[in-house]
């Protein structure tokens, strides 16, 4: 594909990008050469469960990967065991290498939901960094000034607020600069958090006499409520490995304001497309929640197939249009028929502790056989088959052993 149109589908929904002649530069040399760019990707292992928020950067990868260039897919096993700081208000603690071992084979697991695998290359940062002398890791620290290290936004503002940062903070962004002049890689993608650490790579690639890489970074989506990141431990979140009705189910429970945000970052929806679904949902031409139905069966369409799509949909509709039971539901056995509300809830797997079934219980989220159960001292009588609902869209039916 010529250079101009490559470059106008890699800069969709793109942050910052170091810089577009750059970019436009390596892919000429890559067409006039016939092989493929090298595409970078760091993650460090910190946490195994991947969700739409990591999918907006595999998709960019993928988009490289479907024009033929290759994807360096770095797992950091070296610098996991110090802890990114980028967006960090604190330290990070670092993982020991049973947790980054374990973490890395999930992580590997997941990405090729996304991620084209003939078009990929696994690699391990431990593989050179672990081999850095007390001498090449001084040389390092020589291309960098304390100054210039604090001009990145997290350190600034830990400086200012007199927030401890660690000595070994600082070595994070030269290694992950190092891992650039090891893979000799022509582009660097992250979150747009990573900037700093990718212009290092940039910096160091071009005083080794390589070819400066280009600093892509995409934006970090907010979660399902609209306001924060997405991220797991908020509970905001869509997991690529979820169930088609549980993604459906969420999806749909997305503010209005973020549908044309998701169709551009984690759908192939053509952009004019989007821009007149931006129109209508803004002079109320149409409802929001078609849009919505339209984008839950895209990103389902893709994580599994345009069936499951179809049948989340009729099931989404069954429970929340038609007000009816789900198809399909787990079913918890109890040893008595008496037992206290939180210890139905925590027994029935509808929540995680006790303190979380209070808390339902305290917001009317609790039902049962479509009763809501407000009092969470009160002790309730089970008859077999009877229907358990926690929130929206969780249910159990429950019998007695």
């Amino acid at each position: 594909m010529e250079v101009e149109k490559q470059l106008e589908i890699l800069k969709r929904g793109v942050k910052d990008l170091v810089s577009e002649e750059d970019l436009r530069e390596a892919l000429k040399r890559s067409v006039a050469s016939g092989k493929p760019m090298k595409i970078k990707f760091g993650c460090d292992p910190s946490a195994p469960d991947i969700h739409l928020g990591h999918v907006v950067i595999l998709r960019k990868l993928r988009a490289f990967q479907k024009l033929g260039h290759t994807v360096q897919f770095l797992i950091g096993d070296f610098t996991a065991r110090i802890g990114d700081p980028s967006g960090r208000s604190a330290t990070r603690p670092p993982l020991t290498e049973e947790q980054v071992r374990e973490n890395a084979k999930t992580y590997q697991d997941q990405v090729f939901r996304v991620l084209i695998p003939e078009h990929t290359e696994v690699v391990f940062n431990n593989d050179w960094l672990g081999k850095l002398t007390p001498h090449d890791i001084v040389r390092l620290c020589s291309s960098h000034t304390v100054a210039r290290m604090l001009e990145r936004d997290d350190f600034s503002k830990r400086f200012k607020e007199n927030v401890p940062i660690r000595i070994h903070e600082f070595l994070y962004p030269l290694f992950q600069g190092y891992d650039s002049i090891a893979l000799e890689n022509d582009v660097e993608i992250g979150g747009s958090d990573q900037l700093f650490n990718l212009l290092v790579g940039r910096t160091l690639q071009k005083d080794q006499g390589l070819n400066p890489q280009v600093a892509m970074t995409m934006p970090i989506i907010e979660g399902l409520d609209g306001v924060m990141k997405m991220s797991k431990s908020l509970g905001n979140y869509v997991g690529v490995a979820e169930s088609p009705g549980e993604m459906f189910g969420k999806l749909m429970s997305i503010p209005d304001e973020l549908i044309t945000r998701y169709m551009l970052l984690l759908t192939d929806i053509p952009e004019e497309e989007i821009n007149g679904v931006a129109m209508e949902i803004y002079y109320g031409a149409s409802n929001p929640r078609d849009f919505k139905v339209r984008l839950a069966k895209e990103i389902i369409g893709f994580f599994h197939s345009a069936e499951a799509a179809e049948a989340a949909q009729r099931e989404f509709e069954k429970i929340f249009s038609r007000r009816e039971l789900p198809t399909d539901m787990e079913t918890c056995s109890l040893s008595a028929e008496d037992i206290s509300i939180v210890e139905l809830v925590v027994r029935s797997g509808l929540s995680a502790s006790k303190g979380e079934a209070r808390r339902l219980i305290r917001q009317k989220a609790v039902e049962l056989d479509g009763v809501i159960l407000e009092d969470e001292m009160a002790v309730v009588h089970i008859r077999p088959g009877a229907v358990l609902k926690v929130g929206k869209r969780r249910f159990v039916r429950l019998d007695i052993c």
